[in-house]
């Protein structure tokens, strides 16, 4: 099937589109898809391809003076787990909207390895805090026990959740933790600069890392990806419920009806009932041809994780 690589690694880029020209032959040479983004601050990138292409672009990466000793997150993919390739420069990596140079990864958490992490929440103190960093539609199927879930839909409002909360994390020790650890490293180093928590820290590696450690650990649920896969089945906890009936179910779907698009949770029976659709409305509009249907999306299965941030 081949290999499904995310990786990211702050580093000093002087002249990120030449890199990123170079990024752009290397893949279309292996013929690899995905996703990579650039900026001064370094690089961040979710590939898929056959493993031995897989393995070539690690191979040159490491040998490379700025991207050496990436820690590559790695699950069975393919090439078709993304429609195109895409090669980017950006202000960063992931958007925080906050200057780079102002909060900057240099100054982030405490990495925590996932067996540290592990045994502190198997012995939580009482001012141990745990922030999912990520959006509410991905802590929605999956997320730590007991973790504060902000409400936000982009991670560029993370700060301002964190402003109008800062009385949760007063003089607390707080974990926090995204997909792959990418989004903790500014987002950390905002927080310590609030002067309000007693120590902040960030699991190293994110989810990905703890859950092949701790597949049935205190993450419960499933992981939301940014790829054809859309979520990872973890363990069989679910956490959210059908949209339409209102049933446990933690099954993501995309309205059929083009023009909405909409990504939904919904059971099976409601899907087939409602013929791709987020309800009756987009239903009408589908069956009345009022609408262009999105064209057919086929999920992929999968067990093991890997995502973009």
């Amino acid at each position: 099937m081949g290999k499904l690589i995310l990786f990211y690694k702050y580093v000093d880029i002087e002249y990120p589109h030449q890199i990123m020209k170079w990024q752009t032959k290397l893949c279309k040479d292996l013929g690899l898809n995905g996703r990579v983004i650039l900026a001064h601050e370094g690089i961040n990138g979710i590939l898929g391809g056959e493993s031995s292409a897989i393995d070539a672009y690690e191979s040159l990466m490491n040998e490379h003076e700025l991207f050496g000793n990436i820690d590559f997150k790695t699950t069975t993919g393919a090439a078709d787990y993304f429609p195109r390739l895409r090669v980017v420069v950006k202000n960063e990596i992931v958007h925080l909207g906050l200057d780079t140079q102002k909060i900057s990864a240099k100054n982030g958490g405490i990495h925590l390895t996932p067996e540290q992490t592990h045994d502190l929440l198997t012995h939580k103190p009482e001012n141990v805090v745990l922030l999912d960093a990520r959006n509410n539609y991905e802590s929605k199927i999956g997320t730590f026990s007991d973790a504060i879930t902000p409400n936000i839909t982009n991670f560029r409002d993370l700060p301002s959740y964190l402003d109008q909360n800062a009385e949760l994390f007063k003089d607390k020790n707080v974990v926090m933790f995204c997909t792959g650890g990418i989004r903790c490293e500014r987002a950390s180093a905002y927080l310590k600069q609030m002067n309000v928590a007693q120590n902040v820290y960030q699991i190293e590696g994110g989810i990905e890392r703890y859950v092949q450690k701790f597949p049935d650990g205190h993450f419960r649920g499933k992981n939301y990806v940014f790829d054809g896969r859309v979520s990872v089945k973890i363990n069989n906890d679910i956490l959210s419920s059908c949209e339409l009936c209102q049933k446990p179910s933690d099954d993501y779907n995309n309205c059929m009806n083009a023009r909405c698009n909409k990504q939904f949770i919904a059971c099976v029976p409601c899907v087939t009932f409602h013929k791709g659709t987020c309800g009756v409305v987009c239903m009408d509009l589908v069956d009345q041809k009022k609408v262009p249907l999105r064209p057919p999306f086929k999920k992929i299965d999968a067990t093991s994780s890997c995502a973009i941030e």
